[in-house]
């Protein structure tokens, strides 16, 4: 069963950007309401493409330098990365298939 992983600021590099697939990054933080909205989509949607994408979760507050050298300025934010760059950013809340058409264009470049 795959879930997301929690990552920190010290794993980014090896566990994102190094990364054979594409992984999808759920910045987050325990105070932010739509960041829980948002984290059992992202569950439902690490399950729908296992073994395509990887998922992986940073809590903001902990890890403060990635989000700060990426620009991100609000959350609940996805990354989609793929070969080390971003492909795709959603920021705030979206539904299902928002993010599952973002994660399909990332798969098909």
């Amino acid at each position: 069963m795959a879930a997301p992983v929690a990552v920190t600021d010290a794993e980014f590099q090896s566990t994102v950007l190094d990364a054979e697939t594409p992984v999808l990054v759920d910045f987050w933080a325990e105070w932010c309401g739509p960041c829980k909205m948002v984290a059992p989509v992202v569950e439902e949607l690490a399950q729908d493409y296992d073994g395509q994408v990887a998922f992986a979760k940073m809590d903001v507050d902990e890890n403060p330098d990635t989000p700060m050298q990426l620009g991100i300025r609000g959350i609940p934010t996805l990354i989609i990365f793929s070969g080390g760059a971003e492909v795709g950013r959603i920021v705030g809340f979206r539904p299902k298939a928002d993010i599952k058409s973002q994660i399909d264009q990332a798969l098909a470049a």
